[in-house]
């Protein structure tokens, strides 16, 4: 019964001694407080953007291209339709409606109930510019500040960033656990039933992974078509086979050690050996590995975004932002290209970090006496 009980527990987890290894070194450390600072970000979405309207897609034409810090007065005009408030959940994953009409203005007054205005994108100084509205259809106008300027739609830059960043830590989580659960299987069934069965997987294997990863994409990409969720499902779909290689290397080895014959002597089902006892002591390669492709992902994302073949406007991606404004690199707006490519750049390296910190971390050869 002692030696039964020593053979269910035995599984390889993120222990302690792990974890105050991970927290020594610096840059997996702060790899992981940035994931964690980005993901908070994504998480609480539009209660967090300066835009809180869907996608971030409230455009000012006559505000387009201006430069970070750039400030206006709105003047806001209430709307003659009653919006009721949404429940502050559905504004962080969706958003909320406009319940107003804001109009930038240069110069504004008052005059016998009524507000005489100037709109921004009229000439100052033209009498036949001036427009005027009832003073109980207005409220008082307030200063918006863009902070990292206004794209050429006149969107608010800094929004558009930050719900980008959702789709790409969405694209990475979703074909990352896609990818676990095809991989898992495939590696865990051939490396420990080998024979046919393993021959028929690494074949498999070995056609998948002669294919360009991003060739192969497209082509699920075109089969399922373009869209939000079709990314993830084809990025997920083609990232499996690193994962099956892995597990399948690791089971190869931990079959034949002593604690799975016991296992097969005591009669326990070929599932339970394979998910209660060798899987708990492949978790740290798998864990590594995810964290790579996790990276991967993302970049995949963004490529596809760049191509016209990942999320679809109005959805901001990073991928999709750096294509509409790769052609103002040369001139004085480059930074609008720049800084999502730095975002990309940024969460790759975070990834890639955290994922070398955790192989360190989970190493047991490198475990101190």
């Amino acid at each position: 019964m002692f030696f039964k009980k020593q053979i269910i527990t035995s599984s390889g987890s993120l222990s302690s001694v792990a974890w105050k290894k991970f927290k020594k070194n610096f840059l997996g450390l702060g790899s992981l407080i940035f994931i964690g600072i980005t993901a908070l970000v994504a998480l609480l979405g539009y209660l967090i953007t300066p835009d809180h309207t869907p996608y971030a897609n409230d455009q000012y034409l006559e505000l387009g291209l201006k430069k970070p810090g750039f400030s206006v007065l709105m003047l806001p005009v209430r709307d003659r339709f009653v919006h009721k408030s949404s429940p502050f959940y559905k504004t962080m994953v969706w958003g909320t409606v406009k319940n107003r009409q804001n109009i930038p203005i240069r110069t504004w007054s008052i005059i016998k109930n009524k507000v005489y205005y100037i709109e921004y994108g009229a000439l100052p100084g033209d009498p036949s510019m001036v427009n005027t509205l009832p003073l109980n259809m207005v409220e008082m106008p307030v200063k918006k500040t863009f902070w990292l300027g206004t794209d050429r739609f006149g969107r608010d830059y800094l929004s558009q960033l930050m719900i980008g960043t959702r789709v790409s830590l969405s694209v990475g989580l979703i074909s990352v656990i896609i990818s676990l659960v095809i991989g898992i299987f495939m590696g865990a069934v051939g490396g420990y039933y080998r024979g046919w069965v393993d021959n028929v997987i690494v074949w498999l294997i070995n056609v998948i992974w002669s294919i360009p990863t991003l060739l192969l994409v497209i082509a699920i990409t075109f089969a399922l078509g373009k869209g939000f969720w079709q990314v993830f499902i084809a990025v997920g779909l083609t990232m499996w086979v690193e994962v099956a290689r892995v597990v399948r290397g690791q089971i190869l080895g931990i079959r034949e050690k002593e604690y799975v014959e016991a296992a097969r002597a005591l009669g326990f089902s070929n599932f339970r050996i394979i998910f209660h006892h060798i899987l708990p002591n492949v978790m740290a390669a798998v864990i590594v590995i995810s964290a790579a492709n996790f990276a991967s992902a993302i970049l995949m994302e963004a490529g596809l975004s760049f191509l016209g073949l990942g999320v679809q406007p109005p959805v901001p991606s990073w991928g999709s932002m750096i294509k509409e404004n790769y052609g103002y690199i040369v001139l004085d707006y480059a930074y609008l290209a720049v800084l999502p490519g730095i975002a990309i750049m940024l969460m790759v390296l975070a990834f890639m970090l955290m994922g070398n910190a955790l192989r360190d971390a989970l190493d047991v050869r490198m475990s101190e006496v």
